[in-house]
Formats: structure tokens, C-alpha cells, sequence
């Protein structure tokens, strides 16, 4: 848990993440649509992924990925993002976190 939070640590958008899960590409996809800039581990192509999967798990992400941290505070898989985002809370937490400075609603 020392790894995971030492890689989230002073970012405000970490997504860990699998680069063969389509659940985690579309995760990225939501997030940088509002012009976040999130650091992702993709945990297939890390040492020690397997170790930071694990550790992902203990702290309730299941299945592992994709993993969501908006201002160093686990969020949670997909559906915990997808919901947030249906709720239009998404972008007041991207604001906070500092990961996005601005937003205009085109629709």
C-alpha cells in the first residue's frame, strides 16, 4: 500500500490501469475528455504490478482496474466514475483535485 500511495502521491488524477482492458481505456477517455491530464500505471507493463494490483484489491478496488485517484483519494473502479459522472460530480472534483482549471459545457 506504501507503493501505491507513494504513485499517487502529489498528482491529482491517477488511474492505474491495464493496457488490454477496454473498462480502463474508457476511463481515461471520460477523464482527459474534460481536459484532465491523468498519470497512469498500466500495471501490465510494471515490475511490480502484480504487487501493486494486490495492493489495489486490499484497499477494496475489485476487480483491480481500473483504480481511480482524483486528489489522492481513492474513487474506485468504472462504475464508481461513471456514476459520479452521471451525478455531475465528476468535474467539481477534477476541479478541486487542480486537475483541470476550467470547463465549458457545449451542449
Amino acid at each position: 500500500m506504501d507503493t501505491v500511495n507513494r504513485l499517487v502521491e502529489d498528482k491529482p488524477v491517477v488511474i492505474f490501469s491495464k493496457s488490454s482492458c477496454c473498462m480502463s481505456h474508457s476511463i481515461k477517455q471520460l477523464i482527459s475528455s474534460y481536459g484532465a491530464n491523468p498519470t497512469v500505471y498500466e500495471l501490465d507493463e510494471l515490475p511490480n504490478g502484480r504487487e501493486i494490483d494486490r495492493a489495489l484489491q486490499k484497499l477494496g478496488c475489485k476487480p483491480g482496474v481500473p483504480a481511480v485517484f482524483i486528489g489522492q483519494k481513492l474513487i474506485g473502479g468504472a462504475n464508481d466514475v461513471i456514476s459520479l459522472q452521471v451525478q455531475g460530480k465528476l468535474v467539481p472534483m477534477l476541479m478541486d483535485a487542480g486537475a483541470i482549471w476550467i470547463w465549458n459545457r457545449t451542449n
